[in-house]
């Protein structure tokens, strides 16, 4: 008997191998053991049971016949069909010359058993249909007072001993179902759990992209407009606009921890996670897009909403935001969310850079804003490859069963516009 395995889940896997094991597991010497049992009993039948009222003792050639029956038996797991053929052909001849028949019996019953536990059913009923025929043929012709008591007695044994080998061999195919079917279930639980650990970790990347490229490019415009405002005019310095800039700079890395953090708890594996960011965070994102220098016009119409539908709203605001601010700079943004029936409406659209950007002079102090200055039109090309932003904000649309359209304008500028579905139905 196999050892079972301490851990629970792998039970499914030990009763599998130990079922495929089950055919050939006492092997070759087991049914020789059994086989050596039944002609024990046989012959000790044949030579302790009175003769002549159940049949003459057997001679030399019912002898061979008896350890015939027996003999066979040692095939009976590997080919119990060829194993019953043989107990029959040894078995008829032995009945039919009137040799002590009750000892006979034991090697018959144990292929029929042997031979409907292997299965199939038809074969098996098929072949205990044709033992009773030939039973009645060979005990008719014997002359005995006792014939016919004797063959119904028989085939009553016979039927027995079918029933409870198909009932063991039902029995058997229940337990390998349920061992199939608790293998499958321990199989879709491991995929299932991979599948949202999978799910996770690209949840988490969608976020630490969000957080990073949103948080990086407004640090880097916002410091680029105070590194122009102290070296674009030394004696005039504007100290309110650089103020303004590091404050700027400031709420958005105190954001960004913020975010950091939550994100870190759940890689650590904390349960206390705090809320996802939801629509009545969009007006933060709006802010910081302004220090940065982008005019922004935000419409908000819809009360609340699912946290899932929420979080999806607030990362495309942010993405679309950080795109408008990284590729247009100073432009006008019009951010518009609605509540339209069933569904979450999203449009983020921006004018495009703007026409007129002033040349850099040759001054050396200018390289830090020229470097990060608004870029013309053409370095935002509408056939050029998206990158991870949009491609995050198609997964999380797609994670809510939304759809997402972006791309540039006719009349300039650029648009992405999403549509979820806030009640479960299709957007």
């Amino acid at each position: 008997m196999p050892q079972l395995p301490r851990h629970p889940q792998r039970i499914p896997d030990t009763l599998t191998r130990a079922l495929a094991r089950a055919p050939r597991a006492g092997g070759v010497h087991r049914d020789a053991v059994l086989a050596a049992g039944v002609l024990a009993l046989q012959v000790a039948m044949a030579s302790l049971l009175p003769a002549d009222a159940a049949g003459q003792r057997p001679d030399a050639l019912g002898w061979l016949l008896l350890v015939l029956s027996a003999v066979a038996l040692v095939a009976r797991r590997r080919a119990p069909m060829a194993v019953m053929l043989v107990v029959i052909a040894a078995v008829a001849p032995y009945h039919a010359m009137d040799y002590l028949h009750d000892a006979v019996i034991p090697a018959s019953l144990v292929g029929l058993y042997s031979l409907a536990v292997a299965g199939p059913p038809l074969r098996t009923y098929a072949t205990v249909a044709s033992v009773i025929g030939l039973m009645m043929g060979v005990m008719s012709a014997t002359p005995r007072q006792h014939a016919a008591a004797d063959m119904l007695r028989s085939g009553g044994w016979i039927v027995a001993m079918a029933l409870v080998g198909e009932a063991v061999r039902i029995h058997r195919k229940y337990i390998a179902a349920i061992v199939e079917r608790a293998e499958r279930a321990e199989r879709t639980r491991e995929e299932e759990a991979a599948r949202r650990v999978a799910e996770e970790r690209l949840r988490i990347a969608r976020d630490l992209h969000d957080l990073l490229a949103h948080s990086i490019t407004l640090i880097g415009v916002q410091t680029s407009v105070a590194a122009h405002v102290l070296m674009a005019d030394p004696d005039r310095l504007d100290r309110t606009a650089v103020a303004a800039a590091l404050d700027g700079i400031a709420d958005t890395c105190r954001d960004a921890r913020s975010e950091l953090r939550a994100t870190l708890q759940v890689l650590r594996g904390d349960d206390e996670r705090g809320p996802l960011p939801g629509l009545s965070a969009v007006a933060d994102l709006v802010r910081s897009a302004e220090a940065a220098g982008a005019r922004v016009d935000l419409e908000v119409e819809a009360a609340e909403v699912p946290a899932a539908i929420g979080a999806a709203a607030y990362r495309i605001v942010q993405e679309a935001l950080t795109n408008a601010v990284r590729h247009a700079g100073d432009t006008r943004v019009q951010v518009e969310v609605a509540l339209d029936g069933a569904a979450l409406r999203i449009s983020v659209t921006d004018d495009g850079p703007c026409a007129e950007v002033e040349p850099a002079p040759a001054d050396t102090r200018w390289r830090p804003w020229r470097a990060t200055a608004p870029k013309p039109p053409a370095a935002r090309p509408d056939a050029a490859p998206v990158g991870y932003g949009m491609i995050g904000m198609r997964e999380r649309v797609r994670s809510v069963g939304g759809t997402l359209s972006a791309g540039p304008r006719p009349e300039g500028g650029f648009t992405v516009a999403a549509v979820l579905p806030v009640a479960g139905g299709p957007a």
